[in-house]
């Protein structure tokens, strides 16, 4: 049975908007009337079928000829000829001299219930990919494949989310909005969808656009602890610190059990000048992770921080030292440990605190200029 891999750029042919491909002329060629079972190759290295095909033509060219064809090129879904020779030759490295034939083929996608194989849903197989995808950071990848899916159903409201998720990531901030009001005439109960408009219009900076869709995700459930989160960090961004505190304090009279929320509570505190019960939180925030078996970089090098600030040195050291199991690469976290030190008048440690960050930085003017006062202080 002949098979039919996908890359992540056959997406159009997946959705049926082209089914015209290309492949190197094997010993054992395809024929018109073939089956092709039609894989993806999924990250986790599984492969699942995602349909079956029967092929419909089969024309057989040269390298030579392939290459300066840019109506071929097209077809095959190619923006020019350099990029289809490109691919060419990234996919069959030993296989581009002027008489290498390759097989350019039509196939057509069979029904259900005319497969010999199993029977898959290729939405879901899509969607696993696409939240694959999104997983690893791949945003661009993830979107062209939850769009897809969408193919399958214009009125996916879950698709239509995570699009948006997608290119708030990417920095798309007004289309991402674009999806999410679509969603949003399908759900129009859904506070999460309008939480998230206001998550891409506080990213793009544009705060009381941001406010008003917080305020809409809040008339339809005003103990949603994400949304009453994100009204607190709204708030944050604006400097307005006492209604910031005063939400992450409603959070966490509904759920005192996040670290995320017991962190940004310490970090307004310090902002408040009330470095003492920011201690306290982010003891808090810390007790929570190490609960969960997190070890977040950020809360250690956070109270560590604070510690600083209030000339608790040898404590704050603790902190970084914390952190910098997680993040010890961190250029901040290592400069303000080495920091700690010279206020101990350890100047040796702090010497080799600058001089790990100058190794990975070495224009790192803070470090370079520490680093000169403990040698001064030698």
């Amino acid at each position: 049975m002949p098979i039919l891999l996908f890359k992540n750029k056959d997406i159009d042919l997946i959705t049926g908007k082209r089914n015209i491909t290309i492949r190197r002329l094997w010993k054992t060629p395809l024929y018109r009337g073939d089956r092709l079972y039609c894989y993806w190759n999924i990250l986790s290295k599984e492969r699942e079928k995602l349909f079956e095909a029967e092929v419909t033509r089969v024309n057989i060219l040269t390298y030579d000829e392939i290459i300066h064809d840019s109506k071929l090129a097209s077809d095959l879904g190619y923006k020019s000829l350099r990029e289809l020779e490109d691919d060419l030759k990234k996919t069959y490295p030993n296989n581009h001299n002027k008489d290498d034939e390759f097989q350019i083929f039509s196939f057509k996608k069979l029904p259900t219930d005319q497969w010999e194989g199993p029977v898959i849903n290729q939405k879901t197989m899509i969607i696993k990919k696409a939240d694959v995808l999104f997983e690893l950071g791949k945003y661009e990848q993830s979107s062209i494949c939850y769009k897809a899916a969408l193919e399958y159903d214009k009125e996916d409201t879950y698709l239509l989310n995570r699009i948006g998720d997608n290119l708030t990531r990417l920095g798309q901030f007004g289309d991402a909005v674009k999806h999410y009001k679509k969603a949003i005439k399908l759900e129009p109960d859904n506070e999460y969808l309008y939480n998230n408009i206001a998550i891409a219009y506080l990213n793009r900076g544009d705060f009381e656009k941001a406010l008003e869709a917080n305020t809409g995700a809040l008339k339809i459930n005003s103990r949603n602890t994400t949304v009453l989160y994100w009204r607190g960090l709204i708030y944050e961004m604006l400097n307005d610190f006492d209604r910031a505190l005063k939400f992450f304090d409603y959070v966490l009279r509904i759920d005192d059990t996040d670290p995320e929320v017991w962190n940004e509570k310490a970090t307004i505190l310090n902002m408040l000048g009330k470095s003492e019960e920011a201690l306290l939180a982010y003891d808090k925030s810390i007790e929570l992770c190490l609960d969960n078996r997190l070890d977040d970089a950020n809360m250690w090098a956070s109270k560590g921080n604070t510690l600083l600030g209030l000339q608790r040195y040898a404590e704050a050291i603790i902190c970084y030292d914390n952190a910098l199991k997680t993040d010890k690469y961190n250029p901040i976290i290592l400069n303000n440990k080495g920091v700690a030190h010279m206020e101990l008048d350890n100047f040796h440690d702090a010497i080799e605190c600058f001089t790990k960050v100058l190794v990975m930085y070495p224009d790192n003017p803070d470090a370079q200029v520490l680093k000169e006062v403990c040698l001064d202080n030698l």
